[in-house]
């Protein structure tokens, strides 16, 4: 939405619009903007989720898994979670081809990983809501 939509739905002047949303960002209430990319149209139609077990739960192995996942350009999101894997990461893949060629080639390679197991996504029911109160 531009600022002068915002504006007009908040009921108040662009000018003053723009100053609410500045200061948003500076006290860090709003972190970025960004454009969302229609995957399918980038050929990134399959959406796949990765749970990752390390081989040890250390402080170390953590961090060097977090420092060279950071480095895989195919992951969109990655989460350290409590339960049966360590991590969950999400990708987005042309086809299972693509995913098995991600998979034997960076994925088992990143430093620590023991098990990882794939999950296809069959219908992304939602994805990306935004935060809402």
């Amino acid at each position: 939405m531009t600022n002068a939509e915002v504006a007009r739905r908040l009921n108040m002047s662009p000018a003053a619009c723009h100053r609410r949303t500045q200061r948003l960002f500076a006290e860090g209430f709003i972190e970025r903007v960004a454009a969302r990319i229609a995957a399918r149209k980038v050929e990134r139609g399959t959406l796949v989720l990765v749970g990752v077990v390390l081989d040890r739960s250390t402080p170390e192995s953590f961090s060097a898994f977090e420092k060279a996942v950071q480095s895989l350009p195919f992951v969109l999101d990655c989460h350290l979670v409590a339960g049966d894997f360590d991590y969950f990461l999400k990708i987005r893949i042309r086809d299972i081809a693509g995913y098995h060629r991600i998979h034997s080639e960076r994925l088992i390679t990143v430093p620590g990983v023991r098990q990882t197991r794939t999950f296809f996504v069959m219908k992304e029911v939602i994805d990306g809501a935004p935060l809402d109160f």
